[in-house]
C-alpha cells in the first residue's frame, strides 16, 4: 500500500517535503488511508522513498501541526479522524443514462465566444522562436526583488490589512504607490478618488463599456486596433465605427468627431506601435471639447520607448475630464498578476466602483499588497530600466534581421513597444503561414483580427520579441523568411 501511494518524482520543481505532505493529505482527503493502521516510521519511509530521514520528520511534524495527524506515544503516526469530521461520505454515482438537456441555444443570449478572438498556445515557452506579443520571457522577472515584496507581506501588520474584505475600496499603500510613481511618469495627476484599481486593463474597459455604452452609442476604435476592445465594445453596441490609422496613428475629423466616445492607443498604436504626436494629441482634446466626445486612452506600453523624449500621455494634457485613462503592469512586470487601474472624473470612477463591486468586489488585497510593495521599493523603476535596455537590444536585432531577411516586406517605423507590425506582399496568406509557422517551431501572430472588415487583409505579421532571447531572433526570423518565400 505504501509503494503504491507514496511516490516522490525527481523531475517536479518542488521540494521533497512538499511533494511527501500533499501525497500523505490526498490520501487522508480521499479516504485512501486506513485510520486505524499506524503510517511508516519516518525511518522507514524515507528508506523506502529514497530521501533523508529528517524531510520525513518535517512534513509528519507540519502534518501533526496542521491536524491531519497524531502521534501516539510507541505507536507511531495515524490519522486524526476528526480532520474527516463534516464531510458526506458517498461514493461517486455509477455512469446513468443523461436525461433531457436544457436547450442552451434558447438559454443562452449572446456567444462571446464566436467573436474574432485573439488565440495563443498556453504551452508558448516550449516553441524555440515565440514571436508572441504580450508575453513575458521568464528569465526577466525579478525574482529575487519579488520573493524580497513576497516575505515583507507575511509580516503580521501586512497580513491584517489584507485579509479583511475591503468591500469596495482598495489598497491606500497600491493607491499611493500608482499616484507618486506610476503617473507622474506619463505626466499624470490624480487623487485618490479618482483611481481605481481593475483586474487588468481588460476589466476597466469592461466596466466603462457597461457604464457608458448602450445600443445606441456610437464609439470610435482604432483600425487596425485591439480586437479585445472592439469585442467588449461590440457586446454594448452595434454601431462601433472604425477609425482611420495612418502613419501617425489615429486621424483627427468627421469620423472621430461623429462619435459619443473614441478608444485609442495613442503612446504606441495597438499593433501598429505609432506614436500619435504632439499636434494631433491637441487636436484631440479641442474637437472633443467642440463636439462633445469622451477619450479612452489605453496607456498599456508607455513605459517602452527607444527613441527620444516619451510624448506625455494625453490624459495629462487633458483640463475638461474628457480623458479615462487606463493602464496596467502587464507588460513591464507579470500579466498573469492581472493589476489595472483607471483614472477618471470622480463621479466616473464612483459608479465604476459601485460596478465593480457587483462583479468581484475588488482584486485580491494580496497581490495589490505586493505590488504596492515592489512599487514603493523602487524595484518597479528599477526594472523598467532593465527592461528598456534589454528591449532596445531585441528591437534592434530583430530590425536588423528583417531588413537582411525579408528586405521585401513593409515595417511601420517603430519607437518603442515590444512589438513590429510587418506587412507583406498582397499574396501572402499570414493565416497558412501561421500554422506552417508553429510547425517549424516559429510563433506568430496573423494580423487579421486586428481589423474590424469583414474580409480583413491577410498579409500583415505581428511579430512580438518580449517573449524570446536576443539569440533566438535572427535565426527565428530567417526561418520565417524562408517558409514566407516558399508560400508565394
Amino acid at each position: 500500500m505504501w509503494s503504491r501511494l507514496f511516490k516522490i518524482s525527481n523531475e517536479r520543481k518542488v521540494s521533497y517535503q512538499r511533494q511527501l505532505r500533499e501525497t500523505i493529505v490526498t490520501a487522508i482527503l480521499d479516504n485512501k488511508l486506513p485510520l486505524e493502521v499506524p503510517l511508516p516510521s519516518s525511518r522507514e519511509l524515507a528508506k523506502h522513498l529514497g530521501i533523508a530521514r529528517n524531510t520525513v520528520v518535517l512534513a509528519y511534524q507540519q502534518l501533526i501541526d496542521e491536524g491531519y495527524l497524531v502521534s501516539r506515544e510507541r505507536s507511531g503516526y495515524f490519522i486524526d479522524k476528526t480532520m474527516l469530521n463534516g464531510r458526506v461520505n458517498l461514493k461517486q454515482p455509477e455512469p446513468i443514462a443523461k436525461k433531457s438537456q436544457p436547450g442552451w441555444g434558447r438559454h443562452i443570449k449572446f456567444r462571446p465566444s464566436q467573436q474574432r478572438n485573439i488565440v495563443k498556445p498556453v504551452d508558448w515557452k516550449r516553441y524555440p522562436y515565440p514571436f508572441l506579443f504580450g508575453q513575458l520571457d521568464p528569465s526577466l522577472f525579478p525574482v529575487t526583488d519579488w520573493r524580497e515584496c513576497c516575505r515583507q507581506a507575511l509580516s503580521v501588520s501586512d497580513i491584517q490589512d489584507v485579509t479583511p474584505d475591503l468591500i469596495d475600496t482598495d489598497d491606500p499603500l497600491l493607491i499611493e504607490q500608482i499616484q507618486a510613481r506610476i503617473l507622474p511618469r506619463r505626466g499624470v495627476w490624480a487623487s485618490r478618488d479618482e483611481i481605481l484599481i481593475t483586474m487588468g486593463a481588460q476589466q476597466a474597459l469592461y466596466i466603462l463599456a457597461d457604464l457608458l455604452i448602450d445600443k445606441d452609442t456610437k464609439i470610435g476604435i482604432e483600425n487596425p486596433g485591439y480586437a479585445d476592445a472592439r469585442n467588449i465594445f461590440s457586446l454594448k453596441s452595434p454601431d462601433v465605427v472604425p477609425l482611420e490609422i495612418d502613419s501617425n496613428g489615429v486621424v483627427p475629423g468627421d469620423q472621430v468627431n461623429q462619435c459619443e466616445f473614441v478608444y485609442i492607443t495613442p503612446s504606441h498604436q495597438s499593433p501598429t506601435t505609432v506614436t500619435l504626436p504632439m499636434e494631433r494629441r491637441q487636436k484631440l482634446l479641442a474637437d472633443a471639447e467642440e463636439h462633445d466626445f469622451l477619450i479612452i486612452e489605453d496607456d498599456y506600453e508607455s513605459e517602452i520607448n527607444f527613441v527620444g523624449e516619451p510624448t506625455p500621455a494625453l490624459k495629462s494634457l487633458d483640463s475638461g475630464e474628457r480623458v479615462i485613462y487606463i493602464g496596467s503592469l502587464s507588460k513591464t512586470l507579470a500579466p498573469g498578476l492581472r493589476i489595472g487601474y483607471m483614472v477618471g472624473s470622480r463621479e466616473l470612477i464612483a459608479e465604476a466602483r459601485a460596478l465593480r463591486r457587483l462583479m468581484v468586489r475588488h482584486p485580491p488585497t494580496n497581490n495589490q499588497r505586493l505590488v504596492a510593495l515592489f512599487l514603493s521599493m523602487g524595484h518597479h523603476d528599477s526594472l523598467i530600466h532593465r527592461l528598456s535596455k534589454t528591449y532596445q537590444e531585441r528591437w534592434q536585432v530583430m530590425g536588423e534581421a528583417l531588413n537582411k531577411h525579408l528586405p521585401e516586406s513593409t515595417q511601420i517605423p517603430s519607437f518603442g513597444g515590444t512589438s513590429y507590425w510587418v506587412e507583406g506582399s498582397q499574396q501572402l496568406d499570414t493565416r497558412t503561414l501561421k500554422h506552417q509557422a508553429r510547425e517549424e517551431g516559429i510563433l506568430i501572430e496573423s494580423g487579421e483580427i486586428c481589423f474590424m472588415q469583414d474580409n480583413p487583409p491577410q498579409n500583415f505579421i505581428r511579430l512580438g520579441f518580449s517573449s524570446i532571447s536576443a539569440k533566438q531572433i535572427e535565426p527565428g526570423i530567417k526561418k520565417l523568411a524562408r517558409l514566407i518565400h516558399q508560400l508565394l
